[in-house]
């Protein structure tokens, strides 16, 4: 089976502008997660609100502390979007010529969107668990990458995986909201442009208005499982002063984390940070969506003449 390029320049296009949108907003991300894995200790907290982190970081004169994990992180969301655009569009196609339709429905597209996101998820968990690690270690303390990823069992590596399969469903949302959307626009252009005009496209202001849009109904919806996550992957207060190095790390699962946050913070406390997430995730996801829509068209045309000089090179290795 051959190449499938447009799957390939929808992968690629949604890679760099994962990788746009992340490094751009790392700083915010970084606060977010440090908020979100501290839990309500005896009635007190270090963190009380987002800018809270934010003044740890000046006040100790680590801001570049900010940016801790960030090739990890940016290495994870360059191969996570990578994976989740191609296997997505992919999918589309594969089903769209097995079923013979020309178009997708709403739970064919949540189905086919949460199966590439399921992909990604095993793929890539390692980066995610190293990242949060680093994000979450005291500023001016973080581990690289390989140090992070082998101080523990291979199953350390893998924490919160199976959260994050069950937040398949979250890009699955957004997407499906996304497309929903964006074809109902799109139509609506089509009938207003009339026949024969040029190929109608998104704006890049309602390119970002919907992403914007469509990963807070997703971001709402999953938050809980969000948190935990985040705390289950977060490193352990005592990482950073640890004298005896070979105790080993705290194993946090699923029903411990919940319990702690149930207990210590109440309901209201699986929703801490929501906020502070909505604001981080939706500019993310709009940057990117805006940015890969304005690049998709380039990125199409870059495979199709690399595709063209490479057949042309093999003709004339072929004629020589």
């Amino acid at each position: 089976m051959g190449v499938d390029l447009e799957s390939l320049s929808e992968a690629t296009s949604g890679a760099i502008g994962s990788l746009l949108s992340t490094t751009i907003l790392y700083p915010l991300d970084t606060c977010k997660t440090k908020y979100q894995a501290e839990v309500q200790a005896h009635g007190q907290q270090k963190y009380r609100n987002l800018s809270d982190v934010l003044w740890e970081a000046i006040s100790t004169r680590q801001i570049l502390s900010l940016y801790q994990g960030l090739g990890t992180k940016n290495l994870q969301s360059f191969i996570a979007q990578f994976v989740y655009f191609y296997g997505y569009s992919y999918f589309k196609r594969l089903y769209l010529e097995k079923s013979g339709s020309k178009s997708i429905g709403t739970k064919a597209n949540l189905i086919l969107a949460a199966a590439a996101g399921a992909c990604t998820a095993i793929v890539t968990q390692p980066l995610d668990t190293a990242s949060s690690r680093m994000q979450t270690s005291a500023f001016g303390k973080s581990k690289g990458l390989w140090k992070t990823l082998t101080e523990g069992t291979l199953s350390d590596a893998f924490d919160g995986l199976g959260i994050s399969l069950l937040l398949t469903s979250n890009p699955a949302i957004q997407y499906t909201v996304f497309d929903q959307l964006k074809q109902r626009l799109l139509k609506q252009k089509v009938k207003e442009a009339g026949k024969g005009s040029s190929p109608v496209v998104l704006s890049a202001f309602t390119a970002f208005l919907l992403g914007a849009a469509s990963k807070s109904v997703a971001t709402f919806l999953t938050y809980p499982a969000i948190r935990c996550k985040v705390m289950i992957q977060a490193a352990d207060p005592d990482d950073d002063d640890r004298t005896k190095k070979d105790q080993p790390r705290s194993r946090k699962t699923l029903s411990g984390v919940i319990y702690a946050i149930w207990r210590r913070e109440g309901t209201l406390g699986f929703f801490k940070g929501l906020q502070a997430q909505i604001t981080k995730t939706v500019l993310s996801s709009a940057l990117l969506l805006m940015i890969k829509e304005k690049i998709t068209a380039t990125t199409w045309v870059l495979i199709l003449a690399i595709r063209r000089y490479l057949l042309l090179t093999r003709g004339k290795l072929k004629n020589a």
